[in-house]
């Protein structure tokens, strides 16, 4: 089993003591048995976190690799989770390297709850701050055959409202409108809505004229 980090320690000390296993076992039902749980509601685990930074603060630059990947190694999802938060406070100082970070994440431990994280807090604000790696790397992830690679190229665009690459989106829901994975037919229903309501219109034509799936198609129109 994966040792702690010796930063991850305090924060994980302040967990097993808010523990509740009831708790737990229901978020591991919800979770499909993938992951354990301390069993923590997320305002208390916000909570916990808060103070936790406020007392030890952010790792440094140097170490922060190091400490994300291994919170990823811990069973808890809690760890997970504590691991994105720190990332959150981070992304506007990170080198441009750090997308291959970001691809580690996405392809380990990978399901909704992680990615949907990643994809808009993280990889999203990267590519407008380094627009210079947004292609290739978009590029190496569709064609890695991975559809959680796939679902970030989808859903990193979610918060940019006007400043959403509209070509780029209608491009990558076209490249993936026949795939039958369900996590991909359903973001790009989710990408198309959320930018429909910054362009309603333009989203209604691409929707009326691609041949989408009835899921993507259907999550796309929910609020046209």
């Amino acid at each position: 089993m994966t040792k702690a980090h010796d930063y991850w320690k305090p924060l994980i000390a302040a967990f097993e003591t808010h523990a509740n296993p009831e708790i737990a076992a229901g978020a591991e039902k919800y979770m499909r048995n993938q992951y354990s749980f301390y069993g923590i509601p997320s305002p208390t685990r916000a909570i916990i976190f808060k103070d936790f930074i406020k007392t030890y603060g952010l790792p440094d630059p140097v170490d922060l690799d190091e400490v994300i990947l291994n919170a990823w190694q811990l069973p808890q999802r809690d760890m997970q989770y504590a691991a994105m938060n720190v990332l959150d406070k981070k992304i506007n100082k990170m080198p441009a390297q750090s997308i291959f970070l970001f691809e580690k994440l996405i392809q380990q431990k990978s399901w909704w709850d992680t990615i949907d994280f990643i994809a808009p807090n993280l990889v999203g604000p990267h590519f407008k701050r380094y627009p210079e790696i947004r292609d290739e790397t978009i590029s190496r992830w569709m064609d890695s055959g991975n559809f959680w690679l796939q679902r970030s190229c989808l859903l990193f665009q979610l918060k940019y409202k006007q400043a959403t690459d509209e070509k780029l989106l209608f491009e990558l829901c076209t490249q993936l409108s026949s795939e039958k994975e369900f996590f991909i037919r359903k973001a790009i229903g989710w990408a198309l809505r959320q930018y429909a309501r910054t362009a309603p219109e333009r989203v209604r034509n691409f929707v009326v004229k691609t041949d989408l799936q009835p899921l993507s198609r259907k999550e796309a129109l929910k609020h046209l």
